[in-house]
């Protein structure tokens, strides 16, 4: 048998892998994996109903259909007030994940770096070390708030790219205006940069405002924004997201990505094509801070500790008062003794590093929130 050198040699099963698995085995209730277990839009499904009816089942263009990509053009322009061209700085992609890879790979080259901010996305830097690159991990604050200093003082003239998550996951927190600053002031200060802004839950905010990367004129020329309409739409399972990006760069993107899928699902492009101009956006955030109270509220006579949560659909807290196990034994405990599946936050960090605390999701039906919450507070 022929011998394979793994180009992933540290790279095992997820952790959201083992908790979903391990939920199904013991029969938990599933708070660890990110996705809603609620129906979507009757309206989004009426569209979808149509559409398969017609004739789109065949091949979309290699960006997206146009008119799917003139709508996510004015979704942008509604919202953050950037004017895109839909042909040139746009693309539909198969989920945010392969508009993260992408985009990788288009700038990072064997010896370059990029920037992570740990805890994060598991797929960052896999995609890094595939495109010949060496993700430099920087661990942020235990609130999970960024040091700045921090983040500049690792730029070298090696480093291409710095990764930004906002809202982010899995620490549920949303960028300050002195965040966006920051980030601004770095980028312009390293003209050798680029930036990778991941905004899958941009709509998915509360007390604090998000703000998007779109809006930072001086430094557009050099930013990929990620975005997902799994995310927005409850529809994890389609697969779609999309990538802005100046044309310059989105021609790259371009090259690659017509190698790696060509297009994207058809009939879901069309369905978010016709159902983009009728869908409120701005009233996402409200929806998913009743769940967030709901859940916060059934959890107050329970002995963790529930950290701040300003964004996404996740809630990490603190156990201290419960166990000494570490994040990833406690975990397995949750699943397997008392019923409920959780992540451990110590998987989103390259050096593991456990500070006790775990990632609910809330993204669930009240049913489900209610019976999780009942076995949460009986630990």
């Amino acid at each position: 048998m022929s011998e394979i050198k793994s180009k992933l040699p540290h790279v095992g099963t997820s952790i959201f892998s083992v908790m979903s698995k391990m939920a199904t085995q013991y029969k938990a209730i599933n708070l660890s994996q990110g996705f809603p277990n609620f129906p979507v839009a009757p309206e989004l499904v009426e569209n979808y109903e149509e559409v398969i009816k017609g004739n789109y089942h065949q091949y979309m263009p290699m960006p997206g259909s146009h008119r799917l990509l003139v709508e996510i053009s004015q979704k942008v322009l509604t919202h953050y007030g950037r004017d895109i061209h839909p042909e040139e700085e746009v693309l539909v992609t198969a989920g945010a994940t392969q508009a993260i890879f992408t985009a990788i790979q288009a700038v990072i080259h064997r010896g370059d770096e990029a920037i992570v901010l740990d805890p994060s996305y598991d797929s960052y830097a896999p995609s890094v070390e595939l495109a010949g690159g060496t993700p430099i991990h920087i661990n942020m604050n235990p609130d999970f708030s960024v040091d700045w200093s921090k983040v500049e003082d690792a730029i070298s003239k090696d480093t291409k790219l710095l990764i930004v998550n906002n809202p982010h996951n899995p620490g549920g927190t949303v960028f300050s205006e002195e965040d966006i600053h920051a980030i601004e002031q770095i980028m312009l200060r390293h003209p050798h940069l680029f930036l990778l802004s991941d905004e899958v839950y941009e709509f998915i905010h509360f007390e604090q405002k998000h703000i998007s990367i779109n809006s930072r004129e001086t430094i557009r020329d050099r930013i990929f924004i990620v975005s997902s309409f799994g995310k927005t739409f409850h529809v994890t399972g389609w697969k779609i997201g999309y990538l802005v990006a100046p044309k310059y760069l989105m021609d790259e993107v371009k090259k690659i990505h017509q190698y790696i899928v060509f297009s994207v699902n058809s009939t879901a492009q069309r369905t978010l094509a016709n159902y983009l101009p009728q869908a409120d956006l701005s009233d996402l955030g409200r929806f998913y801070q009743k769940k967030r109270d709901f859940f916060r509220g059934l959890m107050k006579n329970s002995r963790f500790e529930l950290l701040d949560c300003q964004g996404t659909y996740f809630q990490v807290a603190r156990y201290n008062e419960i166990s000494n196990l570490g994040d990833v034994d406690f975990a397995k405990e949750m699943t397997q003794k008392h019923g409920v599946a959780v992540i451990p936050v110590s998987g989103f960090n390259k050096d593991q590093h456990d500070d006790h605390l775990i990632r609910f999701c809330f993204a669930k039906d009240e049913e489900t929130i209610i019976k999780a919450t009942e076995k949460l507070c009986k630990i």
